[in-house]
């Protein structure tokens, strides 16, 4: 049987006394710091919120820093994808030419041709006349005896048959004329030319090819406004070409300074759209909770209808209203028909927490110390039902920037040359199978900003629970 221990005074351990009371004391956070440190804590959504700020700065700074004109054209850089440093070759881009004629060619005559049956042969000695480059390229080729003209085709690669020849750039006036010239929205690629003789009866199916490397050029004009060449005289044989992070787009636009600009739009009407009609909600909903009866119901019933009317209608029916023509931007009617058909949601869910919070012990204390309706909803309501305007405000704002790229996208809202990240997607949707980084540039800012923003919703939803707090 164990016998108990007897309990020495070295088994206990003195502990320091504290050097003042605070140290037992629990730092105390406001409503405010307390939702701050649970949003902290969800990193999902502080990333969110730092990749907002970022496309605020690209928005706002970014036209200081990239001074680039959204609206210049340069069709020799049409739809050109993302580049760094290309070499290109300084060109006057109205040096036109005269074409080849071979004097003394006569093709067979009309009764002569009916009785000829065999493919014409292919042309011989095709080949450059000059440097090729993006502003022309000049073919030449030795005349076919019986041709009355020849055609000319353009393809990006290789062709194996006379039904694969790509693009038919034109056909000569003539069969004395051996060359051609083409201007046609050419890139810094290499091109497989094809010329193929007609005797006035049908096509020869034998053809002459050339590959052809067509090299960057720039105008003389632009060469010197970018500041690459201090003068026509002396001309360096190349002159580097200004950045295009993103690409130009099929005008010869630059992409990066296009999203910038573009961005002012969209996030201005996806910003302040949504604040708008969010406020006005807002008001409107807590004017009817405080009121009850027959006021709150009549109010209600009209936030009913108004939630009913067809958006796209209206936005329609205003357009006409202002006298906006096709192809015009309707950026004002797009701002009224956001104001004046999207507060009811916001409306129904402030009645609902006013409802709530009416019957309150400090609203009552508030009311018996002679505080009036105006002080009653402003000072003591309104501030109480914030967390959650704010977390509906966070969800409206994507919803706004994608309504209005829909809108933008069939061409009833930003217009062109005006540009926004939805008619950006619509000039992209032109070239999406060719130039791919047109249509991607836009919609990926729209999925960015839209992704961002709703994840961000959802960890504020999560930091303004109550219920969630201590967890």
């Amino acid at each position: 049987m164990s016998t108990a221990r007897q309990v020495a005074p070295s088994d206990f351990v003195r502990l320091k006394k504290a050097a003042s009371t605070n140290d037992f004391q629990r730092v105390s956070l406001t409503y405010w710091q307390d939702v701050w440190s649970r949003f902290q804590a969800n990193r999902q959504a502080l990333a969110c919120l730092y990749i907002l700020v970022a496309l605020l700065l690209f928005t706002l700074a970014g036209p200081v820093l990239w001074t680039v004109d959204p609206h210049s054209q340069d069709p020799a850089m049409a739809s050109r994808a993302p580049y760094f440093n290309v070499p290109a070759v300084p060109v006057d881009p109205f040096d036109y030419h005269l074409p080849v004629v071979v004097s003394g060619h006569s093709p067979v005559s009309p009764s002569n041709r009916e009785t000829q049956r065999q493919d014409l042969p292919a042309p011989e000695g095709l080949r450059l006349l000059a440097p090729a480059h993006t502003y022309s390229v000049r073919l030449t080729w030795q005349p076919v005896a019986s041709a009355v003209r020849y055609h000319i085709y353009r393809h990006y690669r290789l062709p194996e048959s006379s039904s694969e020849l790509g693009l038919p750039l034109g056909e000569t006036l003539a069969g004395n004329v051996v060359s051609y010239e083409d201007r046609l929205k050419l890139e810094n690629r290499t091109y497989y030319y094809s010329v193929v003789a007609d005797d006035g009866r049908r096509l020869s199916n034998r053809f002459a090819t050339l590959k052809v490397d067509v090299a960057a050029a720039i105008s003389f004009e632009r060469a010197l406004a970018y500041g690459l060449i201090e003068d026509s005289a002396n001309l360096p044989t190349t002159v580097p070409l200004p950045a295009r992070p993103f690409g130009t787009d099929y005008l010869g636009r630059d992409l990066l300074a296009r999203m910038m600009h573009g961005a002012r739009t969209s996030l201005f009407i996806g910003i302040v759209a949504p604040l708008c009609f969010v406020a006005f909600g807002m008001l409107y909903g807590a004017v009817a909770g405080f009121a009850g009866g027959w006021l709150d119901s009549l109010m209600m019933r009209l936030a009913d209808f108004v939630a009913a009317l067809p958006f796209l209608l209206f936005v329609i029916l205003f357009r006409v209203a202002a006298g906006i023509q096709s192809g015009e931007s309707g950026i004002g009617a797009i701002m009224l028909a956001f104001v004046l058909l999207l507060w009811p949601a916001t409306a129904r869910l402030v009645r609902g927490q006013i409802l709530q919070i009416r019957e309150s012990a400090y609203v009552q204390s508030a009311r018996l110390l002679g505080g009036s309706s105006h002080y009653l909803i402003l000072k003591q309501m309104l501030p109480n039902v914030t967390g959650p305007v704010l977390v509906t405000l966070t969800f409206a704002i994507p919803s706004a920037i994608f309504i209005e790229a829909f809108l933008s996208f069939i061409g009833m809202g930003v217009a062109p040359p005006e540009a926004s990240w939805g008619s950006s997607c619509l000039e992209g949707l032109k070239t999406m199978f060719t130039h791919p980084h047109e249509l991607f540039f836009p919609a990926f800012l729209i999925s960015l900003t839209v992704l961002a923003f709703n994840l961000l919703g959802d960890g504020l939803r999560d930091a303004l629970d109550a219920r969630l707090r201590g967890r």
